[in-house]
């Protein structure tokens, strides 16, 4: 959960008024939403399936602990799934379990090991964050236990010989190279600086946007997971006084840094990637927020109206960062099972095999477990809402 001084610091950052109009530095024209595909897998199936009550899947990660938001935007992406398959096909009632990991690297491999030690569990969507998926890949490899991250970007984890792994969306590799191209092209900044956190994802991530920008990243700060106050890190930017500035990390932090760097008269053009995409950051940040960009290998959701539909009337609120996402992956194991596959090998075969469009994008894996094509869009803050911007070509 969230320490009590990062609570009371973002509540203290929200007090301070809440979002009006953007003001962001001059970008491309909002491009338009994609349509669905005609052909987008939908798990609702022919209502002819049949399984065993016991046919079970999982979703693993983050329910209530760190940066939880991102977390419950995938399992309720994951829980319409399973909802529209289950509500059309009354011989095939497919159960979902979810396992809280804290998005922690230390709590993921003893959640994970419940998992794979639970044999009706058949196929499984998660972890959200890379840290925790780096701790645990090698437990699902040996079990042989299918696992489709929606959200996981770390670029070495597809290099670690796991079978079992797939990710969803493009990994960091993809993302930083085009975040250094919307900053220099778009913002036209020829002053960045990359501030890092100290999380598998924040590490990664900020090396390969560093890498792109070359010798614009004019400066490079680092914070720590729970940190709170940055004045030090503040200080030493507007020293710099780059041109943009690119937080590579989560909201929880991301919010009250923001906050700090405008109280400050840091005027510099705030980025940041899919872990602070969220409306909490819109929360916590406060008037920050107005100016922020966010760069996600995610594609807007605005034009998926059945699937945003269903969502909000199970969670009362309009679909998350990698809410799609989540649907997508869990439809690929729902139909898996409408397929007739009973049993882990088979829904690891049937996985590596795939060749399908859904909502968000075509899933066909190579043998790393790398999507053939992927996607990087630009969302910004508008009227205290975070909408699409442009996609990155």
């Amino acid at each position: 959960m969230l320490a009590a001084t990062a609570a009371l610091a973002l509540t203290a950052c929200a007090e301070r008024g809440g979002s009006g109009d953007s003001g962001n530095a001059p970008s491309a024209p909002q491009a338009s939403a994609p349509a669905q595909a005609a052909d987008a897998a939908d798990p609702k199936g022919d209502g002819k399936a049949q399984c065993p009550p016991t046919t079970t899947l999982a979703y693993a990660g983050t329910i209530n602990g760190d940066n939880a938001a991102l977390g419950q935007n995938i399992l309720n992406g994951v829980k319409v799934a399973v909802q529209r398959h289950n509500q059309n096909n009354p011989g095939c009632q497919v159960q979902l379990r979810e396992f809280e990991t804290e998005g922690s690297p230390d709590r993921a491999p003893g959640v994970v090991t419940q998992i794979v030690n639970s044999p009706e569990i058949i196929g499984v969507v998660g972890l959200p964050f890379s840290g925790e998926s780096k701790a645990t890949g090698n437990i699902f490899n040996q079990a042989g236990l299918v696992q489709l991250t929606p959200s996981a970007t770390g670029p070495a984890l597809s290099t670690n010989g796991w079978k079992t792994f797939f990710r969803g969306l493009g990994n960091d590799n993809t993302q930083g190279p085009a975040a250094a191209k919307f900053i220099t092209e778009q913002l036209k900044a020829e002053k960045v600086c990359v501030v890092e956190d100290d999380s598998e994802y924040g590490v990664g991530l900020a090396n390969s946007i560093k890498q792109a920008l070359a010798a614009k990243a004019t400066c490079n700060e680092k914070v720590k997971s729970k940190q709170t106050e940055f004045s030090a890190v503040v200080n030493n930017i507007k020293s710099q006084a780059p041109q943009a500035i690119f937080y590579a990390g989560y909201y929880r932090e991301a919010a009250p840094f923001a906050q700090q760097l405008m109280d400050a008269g840091v005027e510099a053009q705030f980025v940041a990637p899919d872990g602070v995409k969220d409306d909490e950051f819109v929360k916590g940040a406060g008037d920050a927020s107005a100016k922020a960009f966010f760069t996600c290998p995610c594609v807007p959701a605005d034009q998926f109206t059945e699937f945003t539909s269903a969502y909000k009337q199970l969670s009362g609120k309009d679909p998350g960062t990698y809410s799609p996402e989540g649907y997508d992956l869990a439809t690929i194991l729902l139909k898996g099972i409408d397929g007739g596959k009973r049993d882990r090998a088979a829904m690891l075969e049937f996985v590596r095999t795939y060749d399908a469009q859904g909502l968000t994008k075509k899933f066909k894996w190579d043998d790393k477990g790398e999507l053939a094509q992927t996607t990087v869009w630009t969302y910004k803050v508008e009227n205290g809402k975070i909408v699409r911007n442009t996609e990155i070509k």
